[in-house]
């Protein structure tokens, strides 16, 4: 279902249910607080350990033990690294940035481990259950890749949940998205390119950020096209614009340009090619 929306466009609310060190402060305070030394890294992090290990067993779908789990270590891990990252002025809480960030770096983990799972014989796989019945090496590999898939689809959801409030904040929506996206495949390209040239222009796109419009008249004469084209297309343009700048890796696929097939050039008599 998400392929054939994505075909046509383009060619869940975070945990808040940890506790605080001091529930007057709120956990964007506490960043704020650490980086300029007022506050404690590491007891900030210790508190919101049952949070991590939360938001580990939800992505993994199954309880994690964090005193054994190499998943919350990850998790542990890019928790403090959503510290460094966070920016108050994105918008966004930061718990479900930090969640936003646990689930990339499990998602990279889960990758990781399959891409070397097809490297080791799968009798290394062999391991007694606690009713010391032998596992099936060729369920565990079929389970892994399962497994990978569904972690597929979740980032999926994950990055249209994140683009989704981006585009909130230019008053669009993802699902108004399929009636803005031209039906031609012509259009859609030039829109598209129009959209990669806004996005690779600083000055115009710190105009789009901050004005909340597209600068049309600058738009029009790069892109040699007419000013109807462009206000007719806004919501388009600024969707496309903004989708090229986020960190959004699998929707960006949707938008890559197709390489043209490469034609033999013809020789030129006395000149070789």
């Amino acid at each position: 279902m998400l392929l054939v929306l994505f075909k046509r466009i383009f060619g869940g609310k975070p945990d808040t249910s940890a506790v605080t060190l001091d529930t007057k402060i709120t956990p964007e305070d506490m960043v704020e607080m650490i980086r300029s030394g007022e506050a404690s890294r590491n007891d900030f992090i210790a508190s919101y350990k049952p949070y991590i290990a939360k938001v580990t067993s939800r992505f993994c779908k199954r309880y994690i033990d964090p005193t054994r789990s190499d998943e919350f270590s990850i998790a542990l891990a890019a928790f403090d690294e959503a510290i460094e990252q966070f920016s108050s002025q994105a918008g966004k809480s930061f718990l479900g940035f930090a969640e936003t960030v646990i689930r990339r770096r499990l998602i990279d983990y889960v990758r990781k481990e399959q891409r070397h799972s097809g490297t080791v014989p799968y009798s290394a796989f062999d391991q007694d259950d606690e009713e010391e019945m032998t596992v099936n090496p060729i369920e565990m590999k079929e389970a892994l890749q399962r497994y990978s898939v569904a972690q597929d689809v979740e980032a999926r959801r994950l990055e249209i949940s994140e683009y989704d409030s981006r585009l909130k904040q230019f008053g669009i929506s993802f699902g108004e998205l399929p009636d803005l996206s031209p039906k031609h495949s012509d259009s859609r390209v030039l829109l598209i390119s129009i959209s990669k040239l806004l996005a690779n222009a600083p000055e115009l796109y710190e105009i789009m950020e901050t004005k909340q419009k597209l600068p049309i008249k600058e738009l029009c004469e790069m892109a040699g096209v007419s000013r109807k084209t462009i206000e007719r297309n806004r919501k388009y343009i600024i969707a496309i614009a903004l989708l090229h700048n986020g960190d959004y890796p699998y929707l960006q696929e949707y938008i890559q340009p197709q390489e043209p097939p490469q034609q033999e050039q013809p020789q030129v008599k006395g000149v070789r090619a």
